[in-house]
């Protein structure tokens, strides 16, 4: 069982483990960087955000058109589609586009409408689609039903998307590859807001996604959820009174996500702003770091950050949690997680708490830093394997660690 430190940051000099001033550490840290050409710690560059086009903007090879209650689905010249069911337009512009293509061609849609929940638009490989308007999820249904919906296909991108209503999912993506999710905004009463996963053949992983931002209220399941998924980007999940998460992630590698900002996600429950689970981070039989999160923000809701089920291979380098039902962190059965490594906050709510369920095996390499708590506690049991406590300041607040 290895050692753990707990160093309380309340003065400039304040220790880390090895019994250095934090200042020293960088000092040395950088000298070292000098002496073997290594660059020097530094936080992450961000590179300057290209400027999103509007909705519709640019050229398209199909669309599909509301005009008073009669949708209009055409490519160029050729109408594909007159009536008025918004899902049958859009369906039809898609199908237009040319068959066994291996470029991406795009459809717009212009105009609001209803899907009904136990229907999808489908995407085939290599389609771009940019709805301008709202989707309203009308009735319910089962199983993988979901208004944009896509299955073992590749080179997939949607643009805008809003959505209202009442879907099981919002968009759902099995088995894909380079995808590219855009602005999307989901205004919901029910469902979970986007799935993505490799359920239908495990053997094969899902593979480069990213979602620049997206917007996900009132789900009754998580605002985003991944599943099985090998390289991920994500700009900021934002979630407001969602039922359960506000971003889950199972057995997902290589991911990259700059913000998780949730309001009362998983109120009343165990779930958490920000969830990793089902061995979420192991690459092979180990847990390189390969999970990197700029920033989690949780307030009221149920926990803030949770790690359980062998997952790993994780650093967050800020959190700001307050008012959680539940436990402000919870870290259970999980290995090399590096938690505040800038800088965080925990106020009021639950404990910060590092524990162990008996069927995993203990958690390993954990790093609980850099925090200012207030009003709440911090907990370790059972005690883990090489633990450190550093840097973290207690107002109000009591630790039992090992």
């Amino acid at each position: 069982m290895g050692r753990r430190a707990a160093a309380h940051l309340t003065d400039p000099g304040a220790t880390d483990r090895r019994g250095r001033t934090k200042r020293a550490a960088v000092t040395a840290a950088c000298a070292t960087a000098l002496l073997t050409g290594a660059a020097a710690p530094t936080a992450p560059a961000s590179a300057a955000p290209e400027p999103k086009a509007a909705c519709g903007e640019g050229s398209y090879q199909a669309e599909a058109v509301l005009n008073g209650s009669t949708w209009t689905a055409r490519r160029g010249s050729s109408v594909v589609y007159t009536g008025g069911d918004m899902r049958a337009a859009t369906q039809a512009a898609v199908n237009s586009l040319t068959s066994g293509r291996t470029s991406k061609e795009r459809v717009v849609v212009r105009g609001s409408g209803s899907i009904a929940a136990g229907s999808r638009v489908s995407l085939p490989s290599y389609t771009v689609l940019d709805v301008c308007g709202t989707i309203n999820v009308t009735g319910s249904g089962s199983g993988d039903q979901a208004p944009v919906y896509a299955r073992g296909a590749r080179d997939i991108e949607v643009q805008h998307l809003n959505l209202t209503g009442t879907p099981l999912y919002g968009i759902f993506l099995r088995n894909v590859q380079n995808v590219v999710l855009g602005q999307i905004d989901m205004r919901l009463s029910r469902g979970l807001g986007i799935r993505i996963d490799n359920r239908g053949d495990t053997s094969q992983w899902t593979r480069n996604v990213r979602i620049d931002t997206v917007y996900v209220s009132g789900a009754s399941s998580h605002a985003v959820e991944t599943y099985g998924v090998d390289g991920l980007t994500i700009g900021t999940v934002t979630a407001r009174n969602v039922g359960e998460s506000g971003l889950l992630l199972n057995q997902t590698i290589n991911a990259t996500v700059t913000k998780v900002d949730a309001d009362g996600a998983g109120t009343g429950t165990g779930y958490a702003a920000f969830r990793m689970a089902n061995r979420n981070g192991r690459v092979g039989s180990g847990y390189p770091t390969n999970v990197r999160v700029g920033e989690v923000v949780a307030r009221g809701g149920g926990r803030g950050v949770f790690c359980v089920s062998e997952s790993g291979g994780a650093v967050i380098d800020r959190v700001t949690l307050s008012n959680t039902g539940n436990n402000a962190i919870l870290i259970e059965n999980c290995y090399n997680v590096n938690l505040a490594a800038q800088s965080g906050s925990v106020s009021g709510g639950g404990e910060i708490r590092l524990a162990a369920r008996s069927e995993f095996p203990n958690n390993r390499d954990i790093t609980i830093q850099n925090l200012t708590v207030t009003n709440s506690a911090i907990r370790e049991s059972p005690c883990g394997e090489n633990t450190t406590f550093r840097n973290n300041r207690l107002v109000n607040s009591r630790e039992d660690i090992c």
